[in-house]
């Protein structure tokens, strides 16, 4: 695998900006892991990382070069600070720069696959949040998606949030005063649009632990998927929490929902 530490200009935030990738390599004398490449355009995973982490946490805190180097998998990891994945009421514009600018900047530099059934979008926390918003917003542009301990009920998430903790000074931040329940920026409501318009839908992957502060939305989330009758979904939970140790458990579940025949 080639690791690459890649930093540039986004045109749509106004600034330098950063993005982690690996790219796969076929090895054959690499002792302790293999490696594989398929053809000259790489299948790609997009990654994102949660709120109070940057593009470098799944290399840190997981084996993420080791779990994909046998799958022939690009991995990008952009940057986008603690935006939610959004277009920020008064910050940047993080989801036209994740959504447009992002996949046709590492388009340019690197050799990825454009093909639906070759693109993937997971995350964990807010990332978690982002890749099923990202996915359902343009089910044309993915095969599956996974969301580990997400933000996956987000309308619910910030109307308990009281304004004056963490989490409610960084929802003024991204959503002002604008309500979300029912919008784009909600997962459940895309969900819903998503099924009730008959276009082909990517796989869901979602998965958290019972004793996560985020479970109880996770369980909406899936209850709305069961009640509109979502396709190819699949729902984990047991014990853990919002930790490493649990994302890198199940970012490996994740690969093998979106890779079974591996």
């Amino acid at each position: 695998m080639a690791l690459i530490q890649c930093r540039f200009f986004s045109e749509v935030l106004g600034l330098s900006t950063s993005m982690t990738v690996i790219l796969p390599q076929q090895t054959l004398g690499q002792i302790g892991m293999s490696g594989t490449a398929r053809g000259d355009k790489h299948p790609t995973l997009y990654l994102l990382h949660g709120l109070s982490d940057d593009d470098s946490i799944w290399l840190r805190r997981t084996s993420i070069e080791r779990y994909v180097a046998g799958l022939g998998l690009a991995v990008v990891m952009p940057n986008v600070h603690r935006s939610f994945y959004t277009d920020m009421e008064y910050g940047g514009r993080y989801w036209t720069f994740l959504s447009e600018e992002l996949p046709a900047v590492a388009r340019s530099f690197f050799p990825l696959s454009e093909a639906r059934e070759d693109n993937f979008v997971a995350g964990l926390s807010m990332g978690g949040y982002g890749a099923f918003k990202w996915a359902l917003r343009h089910p044309d542009r993915f095969a599956k998606a996974a969301s580990l301990s997400g933000v996956t009920d987000i309308a619910g998430h910030l109307e308990d949030a009281p304004p004056d903790s963490p989490i409610g000074q960084v929802a003024r931040l991204v959503f002002g005063d604008r309500p979300v329940r029912g919008t784009a920026d909600d997962p459940i409501w895309l969900m819903e649009q998503a099924v009730a318009s008959g276009v082909p839908l990517p796989g869901l992957y979602q998965a958290c632990g019972t004793e996560d502060f985020l479970y109880r939305e996770n369980v909406s989330f899936r209850l709305a998927c069961q009640n509109a009758g979502y396709p190819n979904y699949l729902y984990e939970e047991g014990p853990g929490g919002h930790s490493w140790e649990y994302w890198d458990e199940h970012i490996q579940k994740a690969l093998a929902f979106f890779f079974p025949e591996k």
